[in-house]
C-alpha cells in the first residue's frame, strides 16, 4: 500500500513516510493508493475478535508487511489499547443502548476522555517507533533524528496528542489554542502536564486562526526540514485509519446484542456522527468503501454549519452567505471552525468518481481539481461544486444542523430518559440530528448508532446550562470522574500570544527548541 497527495497524485509515499510527514508539500493531505476490499469471510473471522485484534486486522490492510509485520502491528496495537493501564473499559469502545432503535457508542474510555485518544495514543507510539528504528540504522556518533510535533486544537486535540506523546525521546510538542475558546477542564488537562517535551501555545484569536499557523509553519519549507516537523491535527493520515476500526467494533456488537435478543438478521445500522472537521466521520466512509454495511452516514453539525450547507446547497463556504458570519461560539466548541480540514479528502473521491472512467490520468485529474477547488476557497472563501460533484456527495451522506438550544434542551430530554443518559455537547448535537433524519429520512427499520465524542464532565458549563435546575442533579457525583477533581488547582506551564501571528509562533518555537537542545 502507498500513499499519494490529494493535490499532486505523481509522487507515491510509503506508510511510514505519510505518517512522519502529516501534511504534503503541495498542500495536500495523503491518501491511500487503493481503499483495500475486505477479506472473503471477515464478518465471520471477525465477529469473536476483540478491539485490539480487530483493530491489528484492519491496519494490517493499509498497511505493507514490508514497513510493518505482523508482530510490529500487534505489539503497537496492545501497548496503545491497554486495559486497565490505558483504557477504563475492556471493550475500549462499548456500545450503550438507548432504546430498541438507538446505540451510543462511547469514545472517550481513554486517558483524557475524548474520542481522540483512541488515535492520538497510537500515533504516539508509531511516532516513537519510527524514530527509534531511524536512529537505530544510524552510524556510531551520528546526531539522532528529533521530531518537532505542531498541532492546533479547539480542545480535545491537544490533550489526548500531549497524553500520547509526553516523556517521550527525541519528540518536542507544541499544541496551539484559541485563548477563551475552550473549557476549562480542557485548558487544565493541557497546561497541566508538566513533562519537558510539551509546549502550550495559548494564541489571542480563534481555532481556524491556530489552525491556519500551523498550515503555514507545515508549508514554510526551510522550518519543516530543518524541525522535521510532525502533524498530529486529523490532517495526519493515521488518525483517520485507526478511527475506521471502532465502526467495525460498533457492527459487531450490535451484531451480538441483536442475536442475544433472538434476532440473528445482519444489522441495519446508519452512524451519525457530531462532527466539525470532517476526520471521525470521514473514517465511517472509509469503512463503507470497504463495505461495511451501513445507510448513508448522518452528519452532525453545530451552528457552524459549512458541512451541512455544502449538503444542502453545494456551495463550500468559510462564511455563511445568508448571514455574512463566520465561526460562532457555541456549546460545542470542538466544532467551532469554519473549514473542515478534512473534507479536502472527500472531496478527492467525488472529483475522482465524477470523472471520466476512461481517462487514462484520471488520478492526476482529480488532483488538478481539487488543488483548484481549495486554491479558490483560500482566494475567494468558498467554492460551489458541479451538480454531480453534489449527487455523488448525497449518495454517502445526509447532514443536519443544531443550535445551542437544541444542545441543552437534548442534554436535558436524555437526562430525564429511560435510561438516564447524560450526553456531552457534541454527543447532544448527534443525538438531535439522529431524531431528525430518523424522520425526514424515514429511517424504518435502521438501528442508529450516534458517536459520543467526550466524556461530558469536559463540558461542565453546558451540562450545567442543561441540568443545573433538573430535579436530583448533582454534577460533582452524576458526572465529574476522581480524576478531575484537582485539575484546576494544578500548577500550570503556558505560553501566550498576543495576536495569531505565524511569526511570534515560529519564533516561539525556535526559542523553545534550541533551549532544549
Amino acid at each position: 500500500m502507498r500513499y499519494f497527495s490529494t493535490r499532486g497524485g505523481n509522487e507515491e509515499l510509503s506508510f511510514e513516510e505519510v505518517v512522519l510527514a502529516g501534511l504534503a508539500p503541495d498542500g495536500g493531505l495523503y491518501i491511500p493508493t487503493e481503499i483495500p476490499k475486505l477479506p472473503e469471510n471477515w464478518e465471520d473471522d471477525w465477529s469473536e475478535l476483540s478491539y485490539q485484534d480487530l483493530a491489528i486486522a484492519i491496519l494490517s490492510l493499509f498497511i505493507s508487511s514490508s514497513e510493518l509485520s505482523r508482530e510490529d502491528i500487534t505489539e503497537l496495537v496492545y501497548n496503545t489499547y491497554a486495559y486497565p493501564q490505558k483504557f477504563r473499559n475492556p471493550l475500549i469502545t462499548p456500545l450503550v443502548p438507548l432504546s430498541e432503535k438507538r446505540y451510543i457508542l462511547e469514545l472517550f474510555h481513554g486517558p483524557t476522555y475524548a474520542f481522540k485518544d483512541l488515535a492520538l495514543q497510537l500515533l504516539g507510539n508509531l511516532f516513537e517507533f519510527f524514530l527509534r528504528r531511524r536512529n537505530m540504522r544510524k552510524a556510531p556518533g551520528e546526531p539522532a533524528e528529533r521530531l518537532t510535533v505542531v498541532g492546533a486544537t479547539s480542545g480535545d486535540t491537544g490533550s489526548a496528542a500531549i497524553y500520547g506523546l509526553r516523556n517521550k525521546a527525541n519528540i518536542s510538542i507544541f499544541i496551539l489554542f484559541p485563548r477563551g475558546r475552550v473549557s476549562e477542564i480542557q485548558e487544565a488537562q493541557m497546561t497541566t502536564v508538566m513533562d519537558e517535551n510539551v509546549h502550550n501555545v495559548r494564541v489571542a484569536g480563534t481555532f481556524d486562526d491556530s489552525q491556519d499557523i500551523v498550515k503555514t509553519l507545515f508549508s514554510d519549507k526551510e522550518f519543516n526540514e530543518r524541525h522535521s516537523l510532525a502533524a498530529v491535527n486529523s490532517i495526519n493520515w493515521a488518525r483517520i485509519l485507526v478511527q475506521i476500526v471502532y465502526y467495525f467494533s460498533a457492527y459487531f456488537q450490535l451484531k451480538q446484542s441483536l442475536a442475544s435478543s433472538g434476532t440473528s438478521v445482519k444489522p441495519d445500522i446508519q452512524f451519525v456522527v457530531p462532527t466539525g472537521n470532517f476526520g471521525d466521520i470521514l473514517a465511517g466512509y472509509y469503512a463503507k468503501r470497504m463495505m461495511l454495511p451501513m445507510r448513508k452516514l448522518g452528519i452532525a453539525t453545530n451552528a457552524n454549519d459549512i458541512l451541512t450547507r455544502f449538503w444542502k446547497t453545494g456551495r463550500y463556504a468559510k462564511v455563511d452567505p445568508s448571514t455574512g458570519v463566520g465561526v460562532r461560539e457555541t456549546l460545542s466548541p470542538a466544532m467551532d471552525i469554519t473549514v473542515s480540514s478534512n473534507f479536502e479528502r472527500l472531496l478527492w473521491y467525488l472529483a475522482y468518481q465524477t470523472s471520466a472512467p476512461d481517462d487514462p490520468t484520471r488520478r492526476i485529474t482529480a488532483c488538478k481539481t481539487v488543488a483548484g477547488w481549495m486554491e479558490r476557497v483560500k482566494k475567494e472563501g468558498q467554492i460551489v461544486v458541479p451538480d454531480e460533484v453534489l449527487r455523488a456527495a448525497r449518495e454517502d451522506f445526509v447532514a443536519e444542523k443544531v443550535d445551542d438550544a437544541q444542545i441543552t434542551n437534548t442534554i436535558l430530554e436524555y437526562y430525564e430518559g429511560s435510561p438516564s443518559y447524560i450526553p456531552d455537547p457534541h454527543t447532544a448535537v448527534g443525538l438531535h440530528v439522529a431524531a431528525s433524519v430518523a424522520k425526514a429520512e424515514i429511517v424504518g427499520p435502521a438501528v442508529q448508532v450516534i458517536l459520543a465524542t467526550a466524556h461530558p464532565a469536559k463540558f461542565s458549563a453546558a451540562v450545567n446550562q442543561a441540568l443545573g435546575t433538573a430535579d436530583g442533579f448533582d454534577f460533582d457525583r452524576d458526572v465529574l470522574p476522581h480524576e478531575f477533581r484537582d485539575f484546576l488547582t494544578r500548577e500550570r506551564r503556558v505560553i501566550d500570544v498576543d495576536r495569531p501571528d505565524v511569526g511570534l509562533v515560529r519564533d516561539t518555537i525556535e526559542t523553545v527548541v534550541q533551549e532544549r537542545v
